[in-house]
Order: structure tokens, then C-alpha cells, then sequence
């Protein structure tokens, strides 16, 4: 294998096969040790998230496979929290892509003065930033998007349309076992021309709570796969 990119949460390696393998890491975004899958750095080390992050992934990238729903998972090693997945390009240097479900986190920080923590965002907020650390993440919308040359209006809009359904799986399969999805963050790429999910589903990019507190991604894992 060799290595062709290091990430916060895992590596990326090319196979001889021409698809690729994501390596799982135990690093998490927060700030001051806290968990937070809104920040942009990892905030701190948990024992065991990156297996329980790959878990999760294969648990819901099974589930859109059954629906229907492509996605660049192959399939997945465990044991070594390894995941084979297509090859697939990233749009710009890489593109976030959050689905609000609540109004919480960085939406209330830059938002707060229009609207309450804990406010549901009825139908669900869809809303993309790059990634570049150094900036902070900045917020890019569909026109931006396209007047960079980033990615069409129309691939735009599969995107937004392939993410509010996969929320909605992905929300519904939680609320079977009484928890409550409040925002859940996504990559996207393109492969053969057709824009696909990538990356991962992971307990370590959803914002999920159960009786009004906040579920950590090691337990969330647990509760959703030990049901």
C-alpha cells in the first residue's frame, strides 16, 4: 500500500486493485477535549473511535446499498479498522457537507441571535463549507460552488437531494431505538461523472441525543449496533 493522504480521523492508501483504503484513527474533532463534529481540528483522542467510527460506516453504508443508494463502499476490515472503498475525486480541495436536523453547534454561533439552541430545522438544513483549516471552514453555497468552478449547480443538487435522503435513513433507523439526530456531516465525490457519498457514516460525525443529552460516538456505536 501507499500512503496517499493523512486526514485528522484516518489515512489514505492506494491498492494495487486501483481502489482505495481508508485507515480509521482514534483522533476525534472537539475543542479543549470536548467532542464536537462541528469543529474543524481533532480536539482529542478516544480509545477505540476509529473502530467504532468504521462500525458504524458499514452499518449504514449496508443500509443505503439495500436501498438503493450508491456509495464508494467495497467492504471493510474490523479487526484493523480498515475500509476498501472505489476511487473517487473530491470536489475542490475537499467539501463538507452538513444536514441540520436542530439548531445547535457552529448554526448557533453564527446564527444565534435569530434563532434558539434546540430549534428544529423542519425538512433539514443543508449547508457545505471547504476544508481548510486555516479559514476555518468557510461556508460556499451552490452559486459559489459553481461561479468557482467547483462543481455545477445540477451536480449541486444531486448532492443536497442524495443528502437530505440519506439523513433521513440514517434518522429514521435512529429514532427505532429512541435517539434523537440533530446534524450529521457528509463527504461527497464523483466517480464515472456521477456524484457519490465517501468517506464515512461515522457515530463520530453526528450529533445525536437520547432523553436530552448528548450521546458520545463510542456508546452511540454501541447503541446502534447492539440493539
Amino acid at each position: 500500500m501507499n500512503k496517499i493522504y493523512e486526514g485528522k480521523t484516518k489515512d489514505v492508501y492506494s491498492l494495487d486493485n486501483g481502489n482505495v483504503m481508508l485507515k480509521f484513527k482514534d483522533d476525534c474533532t472537539g475543542k479543549d477535549g470536548v467532542f464536537d463534529p462541528g469543529e474543524n481540528a481533532v480536539g482529542l483522542t478516544i480509545e477505540g473511535i476509529g473502530k467504532a467510527n468504521l462500525q458504524t460506516s458499514v452499518y449504514y453504508f449496508e443500509m443505503l446499498k439495500a436501498a438503493g443508494i450508491k456509495t464508494h463502499y467495497v467492504s471493510a476490515d474490523i479487526e484493523n479498522a480498515t475500509m476498501e472503498v472505489l476511487p473517487a475525486t473530491v470536489f475542490g480541495h475537499g467539501l463538507e457537507v452538513i444536514c441540520r436536523l436542530v439548531a445547535t453547534g457552529s448554526f448557533i454561533r453564527r446564527y444565534g441571535e435569530y434563532i434558539a439552541d434546540g430549534t428544529p430545522l423542519e425538512g433539514g438544513y443543508v449547508e457545505c463549507t471547504f476544508k481548510n483549516d486555516e479559514k476555518g471552514d468557510p461556508l460556499v453555497t451552490s452559486e459559489g460552488l459553481a461561479a468557482l468552478g467547483v462543481m455545477s449547480e445540477e451536480m449541486f443538487a444531486s448532492m443536497k437531494e442524495q443528502t437530505l435522503k440519506i439523513t433521513k435513513i440514517v434518522a429514521d433507523d435512529l429514532k427505532s431505538i429512541g435517539l434523537d439526530l440533530w446534524d450529521i456531516k457528509f463527504e461527497f465525490g464523483y466517480n464515472n461523472g456521477e456524484v457519490i457519498l465517501i468517506d464515512e457514516i461515522a457515530s463520530g460525525n453526528m450529533r445525536v441525543y437520547k432523553d436530552g443529552k448528548i450521546v458520545e460516538p463510542v456508546e452511540l456505536t454501541k447503541l446502534i449496533l447492539n440493539r
